[in-house]
């Protein structure tokens, strides 16, 4: 971890920013997926927590159609299920922590619409998710994050039980078979935009940044419209210190869809690492709005802007309100320096 002096300017705080999304804000959101032991993966299973919900009509009534719930963290897609009888569906084996489940339709009567989630040790988090009409404006403008391929429509049934095997070997801690199971889906259906974003988002995980870039960048050239993709680029280019490159994608996946409080903090993490502080302030502003407690770690990074900017009082009142939403964050300690700092 950074010393505070090194978080007064840009270049050196990107060092900490970086190691902060890609180790400790990433696990104090969902932790790391298991303990590995003389190569052998273990699990508590009291230590593991689920999510069991239903998707509903505004009225309250079951949807009959299967939708597509993503289960989100800071890093990306951790796993995607589609809705059973009654729009039921569940993600098991999840470590405490803050998640956001996202329903998608696949037409254009309905909005994607995002829910939070809290999961607690051993034990269910039950919700109901009602969707939302879209407005008449808007029903007949495209939707970036919705498409046929990124749904998966037409996936033909042996790689389709292929990628639900990876996702099962995603959430009980086993990345290499996930990505196995995945390069297998993509070869029985190379046009698996799903699957590859899936990919991109385990090797990224694995830390095989290169080859995470060219899952991505081909779902992308699959589906122009598929914003989950877009997103993870993005993240990837930032993580790879490939700032401008990042700035563009990620700016180009918010036109698509400004709801995403990932999308805005990446991209404000980019433009930050360009010294576009004005642009960077706006994007971490976003991301906490849009995202909430969930995405405290937005009023951080925002804080670091205001230092970079020379502005002390705003760079205070960020700092404290990060505390306030994360007393227990990996970088509390030395936001409470900089705190002492500043007063």
């Amino acid at each position: 971890m950074l010393a505070a002096r090194a978080l007064s300017t840009i270049g050196k705080a990107l060092t900490f920013t970086v190691m902060a999304l890609g180790v400790a804000a990433a696990q104090e959101i969902t932790g790391s997926r298991s303990i590995v032991e003389t190569g052998r993966v273990t699990v508590d299973p009291t230590s593991r927590g689920s999510i069991r919900g239903r998707v509903v009509t505004p009225g309250g009534r079951y949807v009959l159609e299967n939708l597509r719930v993503t289960l989100l963290t800071m890093s990306g897609v951790n796993a995607v299920v589609y809705t059973g009888a009654q729009g039921s569906f569940e993600f098991g084996e999840l470590l405490p922590g803050r998640y956001e489940v996202q329903v998608e339709t696949s037409g254009t009567e309905y909005q994607v619409v995002s829910q939070p989630v809290q999961v607690f040790r051993g034990a269910p988090s039950i919700i109901t998710i009602p969707l939302n009409v879209r407005s008449t404006a808007n029903a007949n403008s495209a939707k970036g994050s919705i498409s046929v391929s990124e749904l998966g429509a037409d996936v033909p049934k042996p790689a389709r039980k292929e990628f639900e095997a990876a996702t099962r070997a995603a959430d009980s801690g086993k990345p290499d078979e996930a990505i196995a199971h995945l390069r297998k889906a993509i070869n029985l259906y190379p046009n698996f935009v799903m699957a590859r974003n899936n990919l991109g988002v385990q090797l990224l995980a694995a830390g095989r940044l290169d080859e995470a870039v060219t899952e991505l960048e081909a779902a992308i050239k699959i589906d122009p419209k598929a914003f989950n993709p877009r997103l993870n680029l993005g993240i990837v280019l930032v993580e790879r210190h490939d700032f401008d490159e990042a700035a563009t994608v990620l700016d180009r996946a918010l036109a698509m869809s400004s709801d995403s409080p990932a999308a805005h903090l990446y991209d404000g993490l980019a433009h930050m690492a360009l010294g576009n502080l004005a642009e960077a302030q706006k994007q971490f502003q976003a991301a906490y709005t849009v995202g909430g407690n969930s995405y405290s770690v937005a009023l951080f990074h925002l804080g670091q802007v205001y230092m970079s900017k020379g502005e002390r009082e705003q760079a205070l009142r960020a700092f404290e309100d990060y505390l306030r939403e994360s007393p227990q964050a990996a970088n509390a300690d030395q936001v409470r320096k900089l705190i002492a700092l500043l007063k």
